[in-house]
């Protein structure tokens, strides 16, 4: 519909100010055309002289944890639909409110000197457990109880299979998934301003021809989430 600049203004002032909650800077960029709003985004930091925690190094034995609560996307996408098809003002606030949350930059910086892996959850739970078996050459079992779903999955899923579905398939919740070393979980639990639960185990099971073992209670858990392209 054409150029919006107030559109575009508030966007940046959104950048600038999720940058400055973890410390970075934002140094702009360049404008072009295209049929629909999209961004392309590029992050420069560095790591400490440790290096960098990578999907690799999980070990038998490990502790399966995560950041904070899982489902908040497929929440929030939820209550936009009916919110818009309802003309339910209050949904898409809600909606707005449950895409507004911070990056876990603190608490990745919290997991370094104790993770053995660690990933973005940016394709989903589910997804994110399978590269980071198949990385590292490892099983991994979950307790699907014990996954941390956010509350307002619960305004928009009709059952627990629902809500699990949500929470472990839909992506895009970008919470931190990690593997620790049982003995360093309590203490790494404190450090973390998400939150840390230990939601399974890593095993010692390497990927097979159906790709990496990932379960959940006993029963195999699907290499399905987000799929880049999809769209």
């Amino acid at each position: 519909d054409g150029f919006d600049r107030e559109e575009l203004t508030r966007f940046v002032a959104g950048a600038v100010d999720v940058c400055e909650a973890v410390d970075a800077e934002y140094v702009g960029g360049d404008l072009d055309e295209h049929v629909e709003f999209t961004t392309a985004t590029t992050a420069i930091g560095s790591v400490t002289d440790a290096g960098p925690v990578t999907r690799g190094g999980a070990e038998p034995g490990d502790a399966l944890c995560v950041t904070g609560e899982w489902g908040r996307s497929a929440a929030a996408l939820r209550l936009f639909e009916r919110g818009n098809a309802e003309g339910d003002d209050e949904a898409v606030e809600r909606a707005n409110e449950l895409f507004r949350f911070a990056p876990r930059v603190a608490d990745g910086v919290a997991l370094a000197d104790a993770a053995t892996a660690m990933m973005d959850s940016s394709d989903g739970l589910a997804r994110s457990c399978h590269q980071l078996a198949e990385a590292s050459g490892v099983g991994i079992e979950l307790d699907r109880d014990a996954v941390p779903i956010h509350p307002a999955v619960e305004e928009v899923a009709a059952d627990a299979a629902e809500r699990f579905e949500l929470a472990a398939h839909f992506g895009e919740d970008f919470e931190l998934l990690c593997a620790v070393p049982e003995p360093e979980v309590e203490r790494v639990r404190e450090a973390c301003p998400a939150g840390l639960t230990r939601i399974g185990r890593v095993i010692a099971e390497p990927s097979g021809e159906d790709g990496p073992h990932v379960t959940a209670d006993g029963e195999a858990v699907p290499d399905r989430g987000y799929t880049h392209g999809d769209g």
